[in-house]
């Protein structure tokens, strides 16, 4: 690491934040090109979420990335918000220009790269199938339309969330869909019935992770040509891609969204776009 008072500082902040790999991400981009500058953790008490951002500025931060529970909770307190913020309700990167706070969702970018190199050679038409209605749910919607994906249905175990998640995003993703984007809802248990006539199957949940409840869908029925996603990356191959992989789909797993994401907000601070490596990839895996 190379450090001095004239360095670029950066900061991840959260409630807690000792989980956070992003430290981990932007020091090997750091040591890779030789750049004066380090990514700290900040721990932030969501009651004094305000007055740390307010503090940025003054301390001379380029700006920080964003964690749970602070996504939402921080919009208020920005100068200014990109179309993303507005459509995904989220902020998760924050750059500091002048005194001026400017927030921007990179989960989308991180989610929508990801899956268009690990599956180059899908056709962005058709119908994607999203699990989930949560705040990873709605980068995963954006992402899609940024694809060009036209018909987007979401699904989710409590109805009213996806209903709410397709009436809220459908107006607002418009900003930045290419071409136009149907953005509708179905109950949980209609999944099966959609799986054939599918061309994207995304996990938005955190149904399958290391310690959490197991993601049960009946696959069955679902079409060999297929692109499955699952965000989850503990495990890195889930139950969902196993299964999926069965059938002869191209799989394509969690991990990358989010090494991907991190690289708008790296640009952002430090003025390189970097790029994600096979060595970077196993850093992460060997540190989770």
């Amino acid at each position: 690491m190379t450090l001095t008072g004239a360095g670029t500082v950066a900061a991840v902040i959260g409630w807690p934040i000792a989980h956070s790999k992003s430290p981990q991400l932007h020091q090997y981009w750091l040591d890779r090109h030789g750049i004066d500058g380090v990514v700290v953790p900040l721990a932030i008490d969501p009651a004094q979420l305000e007055q740390a951002l307010r503090a940025l500025p003054a301390l001379g931060l380029a700006g920080c990335s964003v964690t749970i529970p602070h996504k939402e909770s921080c919009i208020p307190f920005l100068d200014e918000v990109t179309p993303l913020v507005t459509g995904v309700g989220a902020c998760n990167m924050i750059k500091v220009s002048g005194d001026r706070l400017i927030g921007d969702n990179t989960d989308v970018f991180g989610f929508a790269e990801n899956l268009r190199l690990g599956a180059p050679d899908a056709r962005w038409d058709g119908t994607a199938l999203v699990l989930g209605a949560g705040g990873a749910a709605r980068a995963v919607v954006a992402g899609l339309a940024e694809l060009g994906v036209p018909d987007i249905v979401v699904a989710n175990r409590t109805v009213k969330r996806a209903e709410q998640l397709a009436d809220q995003m459908a107006g607002s993703i418009k900003a930045v869909a290419h071409g136009n984007v149907s953005i509708r809802f179905v109950p949980w248990e209609d999944i099966s019935a959609l799986l054939p006539n599918i061309r994207f199957l995304i996990n938005a949940t955190s149904l399958g992770m290391a310690g959490q409840p197991p993601l049960t869908i009946d696959l069955s029925g679902l079409s060999s040509d297929c692109v499955v996603n699952d965000i989850v990356y503990q495990p890195l191959e889930t139950d969902l891609l196993r299964g999926a992989s069965a059938r002869g789909c191209v799989t394509v797993d969690g991990l990358g969204m989010l090494l991907h994401q991190a690289r708008p907000a790296f640009k952002a601070w430090f003025g390189i776009d970097p790029t994600v490596e096979d060595q970077q990839r196993q850093l992460i895996l060997g540190s989770t």
